[in-house]
């Protein structure tokens, strides 16, 4: 079976290049699985360009993290775990809340009713139950958030899928295994 391996620079098209060297002023580091995104300049570009327009919706960095965390610990994927508890950290969270997060719940009630309804469409492919879907109206979002909170579910399973696929090696220290 073919292995694949991280890209080095010259290996992607020049398109991928300048893509990565705005990563690289931007975090300081092209991260080992958008690098190998840019085998595909066009896989690279729709996802920088989807993820980049989510960031500037409804959710606040806080809850973009959580989500993050709670489908990358559905669909088991070390690498965006590892990414994403770095960032949350990063964020405000603690390495404690970091856990309760990829466990599935929370203390603060509407950051607990996003995990929730995250989890679900991650764990039903895209057919939440009804209670988590009602809690989050009534933790007040609104159907734009809906559709935010689906989109951010989308980029993560890809990264996700891409990481499953590749099994590309992990350049962020490892997120804690959970009990």
């Amino acid at each position: 079976m073919k292995t694949i391996t991280v890209p080095a620079f010259e290996q992607v098209s020049p398109e991928a290049q300048a893509l990565f060297e705005q990563m690289k002023k931007r975090i300081g580091k092209v991260p080992n699985l958008y690098a190998t995104i840019g085998y595909s300049v066009h896989a690279l570009k729709a996802f920088l360009d989807f993820e980049g327009e989510l960031n500037h919706g409804v959710f606040n960095g806080k809850e973009r993290e959580a989500i993050a965390l709670v489908v990358s610990e559905i669909n088991h994927c070390e690498y965006c775990l590892a990414g994403h508890t770095l960032a949350a950290i990063k964020n405000g969270f603690s390495q404690a809340d970091t856990i309760s997060i990829r466990k599935g719940a929370i203390a603060d009630s509407k950051l607990d009713a996003v995990i929730k309804l995250a989890k679900s469409v991650t764990e039903t492919k895209g057919h939440p139950e009804e209670q988590y879907l009602e809690a989050f109206y009534n933790a007040g979002f609104n159907e734009a958030a809906l559709m935010e909170l689906i989109g951010l579910v989308t980029v993560r399973v890809f990264t996700n899928y891409v990481f499953a696929t590749t099994n590309i090696p992990v350049d962020f220290p490892a997120a804690p295994q959970l009990n």
